[in-house]
């Protein structure tokens, strides 16, 4: 015959797992001596403190990391285990489990998971659970199960668990504290005497980070998911994500442990005869079997104290499981904070382990040195050498640089590639480097270019566009057109190129005074006037004038296209030597034309008139009273064909000549 519905057993496995749990809270079993010792209560004032031994400090003074990761592992893990020892873990799920009310859940849900068996059980089984083991372990499991998987159950755990979690921080967060001295020193005895107190000081610093972690930035909660919510890397944060991977089960594990407690319970009170009792005493009862025991050892409080002891002693064991792996973390991240540092300052570090001298150079700096540092030796080392470094250690110019030297002038050393030009601009801008690396200045000039009061002269006339175009000319004109006053000057550097600028400093400086205050108050007033006298000819001829006043005020002199009394004028200066006459021609090209074509004109009107009587003359022999013909001078030289030809030609004249003489005669 099939059982019915209320007749059919669990399945075994949910039944065996539940029964675990729903056992442990019908009896209720003393909290064993070890318990109580894992989790003694402790005061603050009370923690150990683990001091490292003259072995431990020779462990940490290796060369080789991976003997100095095992020592600073070993040296962490004792400082944990002394700061935990005193842990009261029953103190913290107690305080959890009143603060999120799990009596009364834990209560509701044994009713109703009761109440829920008992309409699935049939009375047959009920009665007979009295009397029988297994009947009543079967009971057991399947309450049990209803109560530890319900929602409202895993809800509750999972606040607990969060809770302890919190607390259990801050109790971690002084452990790690604690571990923190002597792992620290290791870390200082492992790089001093390779590196230096400094970087033994700045490593230290950086790797004391993860040991202090306050306890609100890790926080773990229990889920379906068991997702971790942290948010630091430190050793606490590790510590609460080992501890929190492991309460994941903990219902399931709960009744596991004390389903030989509750065994022992219904075994005693069947064979004691506390079954007869309670028949005599509620025979209504009967009907539910072994229900009402089990629900009333459930929400008795001892059965909760025995939960509650159980998970602090699952949270004990878990956390002494784990510290081996805490502290392989911490030394690991250590390792990595130095391994870091070491690629990051790696030439200086070589540096310091191989010289004396620099590694005591290198401990007299601070932390906030140190990346200067860096920067300054690899510029020197590319620059000038190992020699030139030493050189600089040696002279201080190496300590002015990495600890006194601006940063302005540190982007020049960058900009540049080199530290000494970048000191060299500091002697001259002295508290005005800023200024020198806002315009640029830097980029076109040398520092040798300027001196302190012709920066600042420059820096004067605040004005971007004509700062970079007086830092490009040379500094001869630069000092030159200092002459002007900081209003005139910045108008003018605005207002002409630096190759205009150039050639008025050429000009300026090879004037006599009053030409060249001419011309300064000329160009300063109207810089157009400087394309005047731009060019290199103009600028020769009015240096070799006898009269530059005369020169420069007539270059300068404003006028149309043709000017026939300033043109007359100016010659007349030329034709006495007081100008240069190159600059008629520069000033009056119109004028000089004018003057050449009526030159031209007349030499040409005089050759007419004197050529046609020249040609008379000469032909007035030829018709003479005698008839005779001139005499012909024979070419120098002829070919003979020509010769031949012309010797015909003359026969022939003369002949003819001789045949009409008589004729005249005789006429």
């Amino acid at each position: 015959m099939t059982p019915s519905p209320r007749e059919q057993p669990l399945h075994r496995p949910y039944r065996r797992a539940a029964a675990s749990l729903v056992i442990a809270s019908l009896l209720a079993p003393i909290v064993t001596p070890a318990l109580q010792s894992a989790v003694a209560h402790a005061a603050p004032g009370e923690r150990q403190r683990m001091t490292m031994t003259r072995a431990d400090y020779e462990a940490c003074q290796t060369r080789d990391e991976t003997a100095f990761r095992s020592a600073i592992e070993a040296i962490t893990l004792k400082a944990l285990e002394a700061g935990t020892s005193t842990i009261d873990y029953v103190a913290l799920v107690g305080d959890e489990w009143r603060s999120g009310n799990v009596d009364q859940i834990l209560d509701a849900r044994v009713d109703i998971a009761v109440g829920e068996v008992r309409d699935q059980t049939s009375w047959g089984s009920l009665i007979s659970s009295l009397a029988s083991k297994e009947k009543a372990q079967e009971l057991a499991v399947a309450v049990a199960e209803r109560v530890y998987r319900s929602d409202a159950m895993k809800t509750a755990i999972e606040s607990l668990a969060t809770g302890v979690g919190r607390e259990l921080g801050k109790h971690l967060e002084l452990a790690t504290v604690d571990a923190a001295e002597p792992s620290l020193s290791c870390l200082e005895a492992f790089l001093g005497p390779r590196y230096g107190s400094t970087v033994a000081r700045i490593v230290t610093r950086d790797a004391e980070g993860d040991f202090k972690i306050g306890p609100d930035d890790a926080t773990a909660s229990v889920s379906a998911a068991d997702k971790l919510k942290q948010a630091s890397g430190g050793i606490t944060g590790a510590a609460i994500l080992v501890l929190r991977r492991q309460m994941a089960n903990m219902a399931r594990r709960l009744g596991q442990r004390l389903v030989g407690s509750v065994l022992s319970r219904l075994v005693s009170v069947a064979a004691g005869g506390v079954g007869l009792v309670l028949i005599a005493k509620d025979i209504w009862d009967l009907r539910h079997g072994v229900l009402p025991i089990i629900a009333d050892e459930m929400k008795s409080e001892n059965s909760k104290a025995n939960v509650r002891a159980e998970l602090a002693t699952t949270l004990a064991d878990q956390i002494r499981d784990h510290l081996k792996e805490i502290a392989a973390k911490s030394a690991e991240h250590v390792i990595d904070v130095w391994q870091g540092f070491r690629v990051a300052h790696a030439k200086v570090l070589e540096i310091a382990e191989g010289d004396e001298k620099f590694r005591r150079y290198l401990n007299s700096l601070s932390a906030e040195h140190l990346a200067r540092m860096d920067e300054v030796v690899a510029l020197v080392l590319a620059e000038e050498g190992a020699d030139g470094l030493a050189t600089r250690l040696e002279s201080g110019s190496l300590d002015q640089a990495v600890t006194k030297m601006p940063e302005a002038a540190m982007e020049i050393a960058r900009a540049t590639r080199s530290v000494d030009t970048a000191l060299n601009w500091v002697a001259v801008a002295g508290s005005r480097i800023d200024d020198v690396v806002t315009h640029d200045i830097y980029r076109r000039s040398k520092p040798e270019d300027f001196t302190t009061a012709s920066l600042g002269r420059v820096l004067a006339v605040s004005d971007r566009l004509a700062i970079v175009r007086l830092s490009r000319v040379s500094r001869a004109a630069r000092d030159t057109l200092f002459d002007l006053d900081t209003a005139d000057l910045k108008t003018l550097a605005r207002s002409l190129t630096e190759g205009e600028l150039e050639a008025l400093a050429g000009y300026l400086g090879k004037l006599e005074k009053s030409p060249r205050e001419r011309v300064l108050k000329a160009v300063a007033g109207e810089p157009g006037a400087m394309r005047l006298i731009a060019s290199e000819r103009v600028r020769s001829a009015v240096i070799a004038s006898r009269d530059q006043d005369a020169a420069v005020e007539m270059m300068l002199r404003p006028q149309g296209v043709l000017d026939p009394v300033a043109a007359y004028q100016d010659i007349r200066r030329a034709w006495e030597g007081r100008v240069s006459p190159m600059l008629i021609w520069e000033k009056h090209p119109v004028a000089v034309g004018v003057l050449g074509l009526a030159v031209l004109f007349v030499l040409l009107l005089l050759r007419r008139l004197l050529v046609p009587r020249r040609r008379r003359e000469t032909e007035a022999p030829v018709t003479g009273a005698t008839g005779a013909a001139p005499a012909r001078t024979a070419p120098v030289s002829a070919p003979k064909d020509v010769m031949s030809t012309a010797s015909k030609n003359g026969t022939a004249k003369a002949a003819e000549a001789g045949a009409k003489a008589p004729a005249t005669t005789e006429h």
